[in-house]
């Protein structure tokens, strides 16, 4: 369908759709009906109809949700225009802002309210289309009525005839107009509707079952860029490891959906029923390995956040930011997790697991703010990662990092006060037995506290309050030490990128800082400068990182654009003093020390 048909024919396509939706669904009357079309996607334009149904009221408000996936506020509606009302019989209705994100329609019956979104913030965080696919993270461009917000829902998408779409939705119809294809979709509400992105596009995709579960894996990407088999044969492994690991399956298909471009990119988000992973093809190309780490992560958090899900992320709150303290076992456990994952697949050995771990000491270590900054108030504070100075490690810490390390560190101390018999796998159990499976949410750290205690019988109150609520020094040796291992500290000289990055929502690597005097300063590199290739590749996830496995003196080549526009920045790398960190067997290790840190590695019972 062209966009530059009328609204009188749009109104028209939107009862015919609905009519046929009512033959297949029976939908109740309050059902809001979406129609989203994308005539004019070399643009980037997406338009929208949404049909709202007659009811009591006949004053409505119309919000467009101002975050979604990120902990960031992006106001979505920045990017709409065009906006319109009209009764069936296509007669316009005033529409009134109400503020920078809500619109309100009088109107006594049913009714069309339409909008153009521009959309063109590629990555799994955001919403793409352009003439090659669209990626939709639904919540960026689909308003919602919030008196109707627990309606059931229905979504038309019209696509040109040569692609092909993938979403965890439930399908109830298809249908053509003109030359274009449609597929119909429905969910129980509007959260459940936006907790399911789409992929749009020629994308290659492979199917598989394991344990009655029909798993999908799509693939946006050059064909040259990658193996599907061989990404398939990963997401098999990892997935088939983390339901036996969970001892439960509470879902009967999965999708998985992958972006390779050839350009910056990296991470993933989280969804009931599927995912979102992005990274660049350069990566996946010179370490197809590097994705079981995400893949691994993002596939846990079915259980941990999407359904193991804290009390302050319910009921989701659309209009504001969304405090939390327990982003550290959210984000940061669930990485512990899927680490023992890797190991439990196959894509992961002991040197390996223990090199990381200790990667991830030295990372917490460097930063000052450790000292003054625990990770619960990192998790409430990860609304202000978008903003460069936050990011400095005088500042801030993550949650990620911290709360990865804390996660080992639980697990081995749940294990050392049961001798044995207890341990990070028994709280996740625990925690979905007596929240996720009836249906209730956990007061956050206080939740896992009492999870911990319920599973050993023994007191986790001094480790939460020293180590989560506070910011005392981390035992490593002494709880390491159950295991047979110690932490080896040494003063090295190292790289000094002389920069950091932040990421933001169109997964772009940012220079927010450049310290003062650096050899990165004195070649031109800039605050605000975007960077785009480092020594002619893609940079990873932390651009600075990929400078830190060179040389001193070697040479930095990057490739960035900012206020100045695109230019090459080259400096050779300097070095500056640094502590670095290993985890090495302790003299007189038992046997005992070696079974437990068998077991603990691959998160399994001793």
């Amino acid at each position: 369908m062209k966009y530059s048909r009328s609204k009188f024919l749009l109104i028209l396509l939107l009862l015919c759709l609905s009519q046929a939706l009512a033959q297949t669904a029976g939908p109740p009357s309050n059902q809001i009906f979406y129609t989203v079309e994308l005539g004019r996607r070399a643009e980037h334009i997406v338009h929208v109809l949404v049909q709202v149904p007659a009811g009591s009221k006949t004053q409505h408000d119309i919000q467009l949700p101002v975050w979604n996936a990120l902990y960031q506020i992006h106001d979505f509606s920045q990017y709409v225009n065009h906006i319109s009302a009209y009764e069936m019989g296509s007669r316009p209705l005033p529409v009134v802002a109400v503020d920078k994100t809500t619109w309100r329609v009088d109107a006594p019956g049913v009714f069309t309210f339409a909008y153009d979104v521009v959309a063109d913030n590629p990555g799994p965080f955001g919403a793409q289309v352009n003439e090659h696919h669209a990626f939709f993270n639904l919540a960026e461009i689909l308003a919602y009525v919030p008196d109707l917000r627990d309606s059931p829902v229905a979504v038309a998408f019209h696509f040109p005839p040569e692609w092909k779409l993938a979403t965890a939705l439930t399908l109830v119809g298809n249908f053509r107009v003109d030359s274009w294809n449609g597929l119909t979709y429905s969910a129980d509400n509007y959260d459940r509707l936006v907790d399911s992105p789409v992929e749009m596009g020629t994308f290659q995709q492979s199917d598989f079952e394991d344990g009655g579960t029909r798993y999908r894996v799509v693939v946006d990407a050059d064909p040259s860029d990658y193996d599907l088999n061989a990404i398939t044969q990963m997401a098999r492994k990892l997935a088939a490891a983390e339901v036996e690991w969970m001892n439960d399956r509470p879902f009967d298909h999965y999708l998985f959906i992958f972006h390779f471009p050839r350009r910056p990119a990296g991470g993933g988000m989280e969804h009931a029923y599927s995912t979102a992973i992005d990274a660049s093809a350069d990566r996946v190309k010179s370490n197809p390995l590097s994705l079981a780490g995400v893949t691994a992560h993002e596939f846990f958090h079915l259980w941990n956040v999407k359904r193991i899900r804290p009390q302050s992320l319910e009921p989701v709150d659309y209009t504001k930011e969304q405090y939390t303290r327990a982003l550290w076992f959210s984000e940061g456990v669930t990485s512990t997790v899927a680490d023992y994952m890797r190991v439990r697949a196959g894509f992961l050995d002991e040197k390996g697991f223990l090199a990381e771990l200790a990667a991830d000491i030295r990372h917490l270590e460097s930063r000052p703010a450790r000292l003054t900054q625990s990770v619960e108030e990192s998790s409430l504070d990860a609304w202000l990662e978008k903003y460069p100075q936050y990011e400095s490690p005088q500042r801030s810490i993550s949650y990620y990092n911290k709360g990865e390390i804390l996660g080992m560190l639980l697990d081995l101390q749940m294990r050392e006060a049961s001798a044995g018999k207890r341990s990070l796998r028994d709280l996740f159990h625990w925690m979905n037995e007596h929240y996720a499976k009836q249906g209730k949410f956990f007061p956050d750290s206080r939740g896992v506290e009492e999870a911990a205690e319920a599973v050993t019988g023994a007191d986790f109150r001094d480790f939460f309050a020293r180590y989560v609520a506070g910011t005392d020094a981390i035992p490593y040796d002494r709880v390491l030490a159950t295991v047979g291992l110690r932490l080896d500290k040494q003063s090295i000289v190292l790289p000094d990128p002389g920069f950091r990055t932040v990421r933001r929502l169109a997964n772009v690597a940012i220079v927010a800082s450049v310290r003062a005097g650096s050899d990165a300063e004195k070649a031109g590199l800039r605050p605000g400068d975007i960077i785009q290739q480092i020594n002619g590749r893609a940079p990873g996830a932390v651009p600075e990182n990929d400078l830190m496995v060179l040389r001193i003196g070697d040479t930095a080549d990057l490739r960035v654009s900012g206020a100045s526009g695109r230019r090459r920045v080259k400096f050779k790398l300097a070095g500056a003093p640094a502590e670095n960190y290993a985890l090495v067997e302790r003299e007189g290790v038992t046997e005992a020390q070696r079974a437990r840190r068998a077991a603990w590695i691959r998160g399994e019972a001793e």
